[in-house]
């Protein structure tokens, strides 16, 4: 089969290349491992429950957001009402609301901690504007790092003179900064700082890039959604647009072997059927690369690719439950962040993003159950065995139904359906090696200039998802899958 591009599964970032190719009137062909488009921004379904596969909210989709863009250039507006509240912070010695209102979520914080009235204040007054600053590169959209003459030249067109403000940051890290502003010490406050950046940007404030985590911290301010049925419906968006343009969608298909021989690439699937395309874009984690490209294009990759092969990142254990919303005083809210224990850390257990379904949403589940997915970050040594696995698995799920008890009394009287998605389940059903996601941790050896670009080193190969600039989360994914079809046009395609 001859295309012009083929893509390589069919996470969000492989789906945005893939749709912005075909409606821009190239040849494109999709192969997906899964039944499910998504990736880990999938979905799976359990009798009458669906269970988006991560602990995710909708971003990117306010105006000019990114997302917002990739619809309005297949021509599929998703238009939500973002959330005023984003989500609940619940920490053992006080509870936090993210409040999208920048003016209101600092005084709710002031109000917290009085005594550090002017601290927090020219703290956020900081991010803030370094976060606005950052957002204006957002629009062109340059790849970071640069690699050919054409990117070098965008990106120095890209900037203006106010970018300038941005250099004394470059090489610091958030914790420099609660440092200068006075709230390095103050530990319930950087707990909280803390859980917002190990779901954003997998690391905490002690190692994040400080330009990065200013943005983390305010992009929820732009927009934060609760996206009816889970963000599987993005996908299913992009494969819709992809087939309508001409391009072929193959599902329950498996690369194993992709070579390139007289300028084109040929990939062989496990059924034995072979692909020719000029294009390849990989939206796979690159941990499978070993097993997908010979040994001799092994060597040709860009060092940062290469040494990231095996590079561990975090893996993670993931609660997929359904409740019976009558045995709960209150149906539970739809985003909550719960911390399990003062300096308990932010993995196994101890730190977990909490996502339900919004009573009522159908594409979830019947009326009066809510389908909840839970999700902690976690250590790969920790399920290294067959023993540690499962006492591992036990022992977390154990910790977060009790943690959540707290927070919600009659929870596990509550549940009518559970199960756990634990490293094993990610690898085989999600295609996540050792069950690897959310990609590097964001700090000063892995960010920006640092990143892992979407060209590979090959000729005509390019890879996205979230172990490339600019890294996880579905606005990270999404820009790489963008980066790589503008790199395959020559065309800016979306504005």
């Amino acid at each position: 089969m001859n295309q012009d591009v083929l893509v390589v599964g069919a996470g969000i970032g492989g789906l945005t290349a893939a749709s912005l190719l075909s409606k821009h009137g190239m040849s494109v062909t999709l192969l997906e491992a899964s039944s499910e488009l998504g990736g880990c921004a999938g979905k799976f379904t359990r009798h009458k429950f669906v269970f988006p596969v991560g602990a995710t909210l909708g971003m990117g989709l306010e105006e000019n957001g990114i997302l917002e863009r990739v619809f309005r250039y297949l021509e599929k507006p998703f238009p939500l009402e973002p959330l005023e509240t984003v989500m609940e912070m619940i920490h053992p010695e006080a509870t936090f609301l993210f409040l999208r209102d920048r003016n209101r979520h600092v005084e709710q914080l002031i109000f917290a901690f009085p005594q550090y009235k002017k601290q927090i204040q020219s703290f956020y007054s900081e991010v803030f504007s370094t976060a606005s600053i950052i957002r204006t590169l957002m629009g062109p959209l340059p790849v970071l790092p640069p690699s050919t003459a054409k990117e070098w030249t965008f990106l120095i067109g890209s900037l203006r003179p106010r970018h300038i403000k941005l250099l004394p940051f470059y090489n610091q890290t958030l914790e420099q900064r609660l440092e200068r502003h006075g709230l390095a010490r103050l530990t319930l406050f950087r707990q909280m700082i803390d859980g917002l950046l190990m779901d954003s940007m997998q690391t905490d404030s002690k190692n994040a890039m400080y330009l990065l985590s200013a943005l983390a911290l305010d992009i929820y301010h732009e927009g934060a959604y609760y996206v009816p049925g889970g963000l599987y419906r993005f996908a299913e968006l992009m494969g819709q647009s992809l087939t309508e343009n001409g391009g072929t969608l193959k599902k329950r298909r498996t690369l194993v072997n992709l070579q390139h021989a007289d300028g084109k690439w040929m990939a062989t699937d496990h059924r034995g059927t072979q692909y020719k395309a000029a294009h390849v874009v990989l939206n796979v984690p690159i941990h499978q690369l070993p097993k997908i490209l010979p040994a001799n294009s092994l060597e040709q990759l860009k060092k940062p690719l290469r040494d990231g092969l095996s590079t561990p990142t975090w893996t993670t254990l993931a609660l997929y439950i359904a409740v019976d919303s009558s045995k709960l005083n209150t149906p539970l809210p739809l985003f909550r962040q719960i911390a399990t224990e003062a300096g308990a850390g932010l993995a196994e257990g101890a730190h977990f993003f909490m996502s339900a379904s919004r009573p009522g949403d159908l594409l979830r589940a019947p009326l009066g159950i809510q389908t909840v997915t839970i999700s902690t970050h976690s250590q790969v040594h920790h399920w290294d065995t067959q023993e540690k696995y499962e006492s591992t698995r036990e022992a977390v799920a154990d910790r977060i139904l009790h943690s959540i008890e707290k927070v919600v009394p009659n929870f596990k009287e509550a549940i009518i359906h559970f199960e756990t998605g634990a490293p094993k389940a990610w690898e085989r059903f999600a295609g996540r090696p050792n069950g690897y996601v959310g990609g590097f941790p964001q700090t000063l050896d892995n960010a920006l200039f640092n990143a892992i670009s979407h060209r590979s080193g090959l000729p005509g190969l390019y890879v996205c998802g979230d172990h490339i600039f600019p890294g996880g989360g579905t606005i990270g994914v999404a820009t790489s899958g963008i980066h790589a079809a503008r790199s395959i046009t020559g065309e800016r395609l979306i504005l």
